[in-house]
């Protein structure tokens, strides 16, 4: 992967090649930042550069390196990664025995989180590690010498993963390195490294990504329609992982657009109306029939939708990208109801029913309470 492939983050791309050029490579670096703000893919892009810095740019054995190194089948390439017991390897497991899965893992999702790196192994159940048999392997690999003659760069992806033996063994390793050896260490959460190993690293924080870069991506990369990719970045919280996730669920926006009118019509009906109280309890019976995943992501959706009412009522109309599937919801209309005296409750209700439905609550009892406090709030004056 070449820095082509990289998603905004000019400033951190030209910081590295500027340190590169005058000769400035730290030996031990620590890359800070969520799968989805394109710390991996900087990394491998990075780490293509230094394994071959030693040839001539433009040169034939410059071509080839770049080759390898992007197919990521360069010998002086190395990774590690969090794994466990799976059944192709039942005890000693290492990185080693899972390149063929990584090497596909890398090509196809760049921006993938940990869970899609389990669930790719057939182990999502199980929690990641990286053990002290594997960091005793980290230092047998980078003892040797440079296949190429140029450096050796090993990425440790999810170093926070590393159990205490393991953390220890790798600290030796950066305040012993090997001649000619670069080692990335890659994190989401900076606070479970090693004290000693943090303060021996050169870090660099990788911020949340530009709105404009997600939708330029998603323009360019996917062929997705302007006004489409700008709601999705605009959702997507700075994260191109969360873009694509946002991506693959826009098929069930318009059955969550269909329960969201049917549930704001039936609030608002229910003052005093005793048929509109039974809509909305059938109306929670039928949400509760649906997959805890689908519960979550549909009270994800009406958090975003009272959002942009507020938005809209407030005439922020730049930041609004909301458009109705069906023809008689206009957000317009909706929006003088969603104000400053009643979001933050209704927000709060909304994130409360997402936790108790991720703890396995009872369904009918969340989602009827939560209709019951939308008939309040609603109907409160702005």
């Amino acid at each position: 992967m070449d820095y082509s492939h990289v998603i905004g983050q000019q400033h951190i791309k030209s910081h590295l090649q500027t340190s590169m050029a005058h000769g400035r490579i730290p030996h031990a670096q620590l890359f800070v930042g969520d799968a989805g703000s394109g710390v991996l893919a900087t990394a491998l892009a990075y780490a293509t550069q230094l394994l071959c810095l030693h040839h001539e740019k433009g040169s034939e054995a410059f071509r080839k390196c770049e080759e390898k190194a992007l197919k990521l089948h360069h010998p002086d390439l190395h990774f590690v990664y969090p794994i466990n017991k799976t059944d192709k390897v039942k005890k000693h497991w290492l990185s080693t025995h899972y390149m063929e899965e990584w090497r596909d893992f890398l090509q196809e999702r760049p921006y993938g989180t940990l869970f899609e790196w389990l669930q790719r192994l057939g182990i999502e159940n199980k929690q990641g590690i990286i053990n002290s048999e594997e960091a005793a392997d980290m230092m047998k690999r980078l003892s040797l010498k440079s296949y190429e003659g140029g450096l050796k760069v090993m990425i440790v992806w999810m170093a926070d993963k590393m159990n205490t033996q393991s953390a220890n063994k790798t600290l030796k390793l950066i305040e012993e390195p090997p001649e000619k050896t670069v080692l990335i260490l890659i994190t989401e959460n900076e606070a479970q490294i090693l004290p000693t190993i943090y303060s021996r690293c050169q870090k660099i924080n990788f911020p949340l990504l530009a709105e404009a870069d997600i939708q330029r991506a998603l323009q360019e990369r996917l062929e997705i329609e302007p006004s489409l990719a700008k709601k999705i970045a605009h959702r997507s919280q700075g994260n191109y992982h969360i873009a694509l996730t946002l991506l693959d669920e826009t098929g069930e926006d318009a059955q969550f657009e269909a329960w969201f009118i049917a549930w704001v019509r039936s609030a608002f009906k229910a003052k005093g109306n005793k048929k509109a109280i039974n809509e909305l309890l059938n109306w929670s019976s039928q949400l509760a029939g649906q997959g805890r995943e689908t519960q979550k992501k549909f009270l994800s959706y009406c958090l975003e939708l009272f959002r942009q009412a507020l938005l809209e009522n407030y005439s922020v109309k730049e930041l609004v990208y909301f458009e109705p599937v069906e023809a008689d919801f206009a957000l317009s209309k909706f929006a003088p109801f969603v104000h400053q005296n009643n979001i933050y409750e209704i927000s709060k209700a909304l994130e409360e029913a997402a936790y108790h439905v991720s703890r396995n609550g009872n369904g009918k009892i969340i989602f009827s309470d939560l209709s019951i406090q939308l008939t309040r709030l609603i109907h409160r004056k702005a």
